[in-house]
């Protein structure tokens, strides 16, 4: 039996460890919180210690001779199955015939045991005997992984996978991984733990995911356009900005928008505006944008909400393109919600790139339970992100998020809630 204790945050970051370090059969005994050791836990939140089990030993006296039959049958089952793959070259079916002959004689053992009645002790000493032969069929267990990929999933894999991160960008976190170098000195927990270390795998996950994640510090000044699919929040996330802006950093804010075609944006956007006593603008052609922007000359900034358009029709992002070409600015964010399907995230990131802009918001962070999205979204994009919204308030939920910080969350090990 393997007893470990765990000093975390929460107890996501806590099942996360445990499923990786100890398995999915692991049982969590006992869980309590305590203050952190020294000085500084007196001046700190309290964190959680979780204790958790799993049993790792079999004693074979313990087990009755059915039940040791039945763990050689299945042996023998999966030898079987392995035969039936489909091989390629010479090489690959002497390793098949091999792994046949040796099927035959273990069932000649299973058949005798059955017949015989031997005992516990006797069946297991056959079964230390049929180690050779099992260890020699293992390169024919490689050669079917290749055929079915998915029946050898790591533990690395069913983490990605379970925090919703895409099979293509998965496949670049392992090739990464193998190829990465580290020093063991720096495989440590955190300074609350100096005597624990992770695994080797789990923390050049990490190292690598960080390596991955590209943030970027925005300059909110001059004409910032928000663009992006129709429902991702952007008449929202304008409003929390100019609502930083304007509110909490005391800055001359103005506001544009382009959305005439949704039911209630434009009342929605003005209501916000009134509420701040800002400038505001409704823009319906080319000549309305360029007197909007005019008129708002003597504003530090000036916020363009952009109607949400499909990525797939191109003559409705070109019409768009017009719009934030006639903006004359380099500051444009694609807003994206952390709720699209991975399937669709690639088709509007290429959809939209005709807009030229230099950073990703992530949205709607509080309407889903996993983050593996945000991921998703810069590798595909390959482009910083700026800002996240983690709710509805305005201006309190967006966000700058570190890289630190988004690794923790796409691994499970902290949420937003």
């Amino acid at each position: 039996m393997i007893i470990k204790r765990y000093i975390v945050n929460s107890m996501n970051e806590a099942m996360t460890r445990i499923r990786y370090e100890l398995g999915s059969e692991a049982v969590i005994i006992s869980q309590r919180k305590i203050r952190r050791p020294g000085i500084k836990g007196l001046f700190s939140p309290k964190v959680i210690e979780v204790t958790a089990t799993v049993e790792n030993e079999i004693n074979p006296q313990d087990q009755n001779v059915k039940d040791s039959i039945e763990a050689i049958k299945k042996v023998v089952q999966q030898q079987n199955e392995i035969k039936n793959y489909p091989r390629e070259t010479g090489k690959q079916e002497s390793v098949v015939h091999k792994s046949s002959r040796y099927s035959e004689e273990n069932n000649n053992i299973i058949n005798s045991k059955v017949n015989t009645n031997d005992s516990t002790v006797d069946l297991m000493d056959e079964m230390k005997q049929m180690k050779t032969m099992i260890s020699e069929l293992a390169n024919v267990s490689k050669l079917a992984a290749v055929n079915s990929p998915g029946n050898n999933k790591s533990d690395i894999e069913k983490i990605l996978e379970d925090n919703d991160v895409d099979s293509e960008t998965i496949s670049k976190i392992i090739i990464k991984i193998e190829d990465y170098k580290i020093q063991d000195d720096v495989i440590k927990f955190n300074e609350f733990q100096t005597n624990e270390f992770q695994t080797r795998e789990y923390e050049k996950l990490k190292l690598v995911l960080k390596e991955m994640i590209h943030v970027t510090i925005p300059k909110l000044e001059g004409r910032i356009v928000l663009v992006g699919p129709t429902g991702v929040g952007k008449t929202t996330t304008i409003a929390k900005l100019a609502g930083r802006l304007a509110l909490l950093e005391k800055k001359k804010v103005g506001l544009i928008t382009v959305d005439t075609y949704r039911i209630g944006a434009v009342e929605q956007l003005k209501t916000y505006a009134d509420i701040m006593n800002i400038p505001f603008k409704v823009v319906y052609d080319m000549k309305d944008m360029e007197n909007a922007i005019g008129s708002m000359s003597e504003c530090e900034v000036v916020l363009i909400d952009t109607t949400g358009r499909s990525s797939k029709n191109k003559m409705q992002i070109a019409e768009l393109r017009t719009f934030v070409e006639k903006a004359d600015t380099k500051n444009v964010h694609l807003v994206l919600s952390s709720t699209t399907k991975n399937k669709d995230i690639k088709y509007i990131i290429e959809g939209y790139q005709i807009l030229h802009y230099n950073s990703i918001i992530v949205t709607k962070l509080d309407e889903t339970s996993t983050y593996g999205s945000i991921l998703n979204i810069l590798e595909t994009a390959q482009i910083p992100l700026s800002f996240v919204t983690t709710g509805q308030s305005v201006p309190d939920d967006i966000k700058e998020l570190s890289a630190d910080n988004l690794v923790s969350l796409i691994l499970g090990e902290d949420s937003i809630c």
